[in-house]
Formats: structure tokens, C-alpha cells, sequence
């Protein structure tokens, strides 16, 4: 894994993961999660790909993605900006937690563990004890 700094964006590259899924993926989490300031402006898709040792095609799906998904705008002549739409990136945040935790539910689902085992470690996990004798992780 490679981490790459492209002006105040920051990216983790795994060369052996789809390169398209981790840019947009990198992208979305981090303007959800504040890291990416709203109206600001993207790199273009030319200088992502290049600091990135990408094709260009690869960002451009990406950033197509991002618009698509409403977190981004294209500005005609100017580039691509994040969208200064602070209610559409807390949606975007919280569509996001809802396939997080299906996501979760699922794999405990799968596991064979009920709602109240789930809860049970959630609890042990958030009081700060683990499995072993209750100390503190």
C-alpha cells in the first residue's frame, strides 16, 4: 500500500485492488467524514492521475461517480469543486452509515449470532473491555 499526497488530498493506493473503487471510495469518506472542505476545489482529473500513476479514464469514472452521487460539481472552465451542500453530504454520511451497518448486521447474521450477542459486544466493546477477563483493550 502506498500512501500519495496530492495537494491537500491524501490517498491510500493498493495497486492490487481496483484502482477506480479506491479513489471514489477514499473520495466520498472523506468529504463525508469533514476532510475534504465543502466548495473546495478537486484536482483535476489530469494531475490526480498523474501524481496517482494512474490512466486518467480511472479518475475520470471516479470523479463521474462523485457528481453523480451529488458530492461533487462541475464548474464550466473552473474544474470540479465538492459541493457546498452541507445537507447533501449529511445524506450522502447517512446512506453511507445505513450500508455500513447492513453491511455489519449482515456478517453477524452470517456468523449465526443473534441481535442480543451483536449487542453484547457492541457494549463489551464500547465500555473498553474485551474478551479476556474484561480488562481494558
Amino acid at each position: 500500500m502506498e500512501e500519495q499526497q496530492v495537494g491537500s488530498f491524501r490517498f491510500l493506493i493498493d495497486f492490487s485492488q481496483p484502482l477506480y473503487e479506491q479513489v471514489l471510495n477514499q473520495v466520498r469518506s472523506s468529504i463525508a467524514k469533514g476532510e475534504i472542505e465543502m466548495g473546495s476545489k478537486m484536482p483535476s482529473v489530469r494531475d490526480l492521475a498523474q501524481e496517482l500513476r494512474m490512466n486518467p479514464n480511472t479518475v475520470m469514472r471516479a470523479y463521474q461517480e462523485l457528481e453523480r452521487d451529488g458530492l461533487t460539481e462541475k464548474r464550466r472552465g473552473l474544474g470540479t469543486y465538492v459541493t457546498s451542500s452541507s445537507e447533501r453530504i449529511n445524506s450522502f454520511r447517512e446512506q453511507l452509515a445505513r450500508t455500513y451497518i447492513d453491511q455489519f448486521l449482515g456478517h453477524m447474521s452470517s456468523l449465526g449470532l443473534s441481535w442480543e450477542d451483536v449487542q453484547q459486544y457492541i457494549s463489551s466493546k464500547q465500555s473498553g473491555n474485551d474478551e479476556k477477563g474484561g480488562e481494558k483493550a
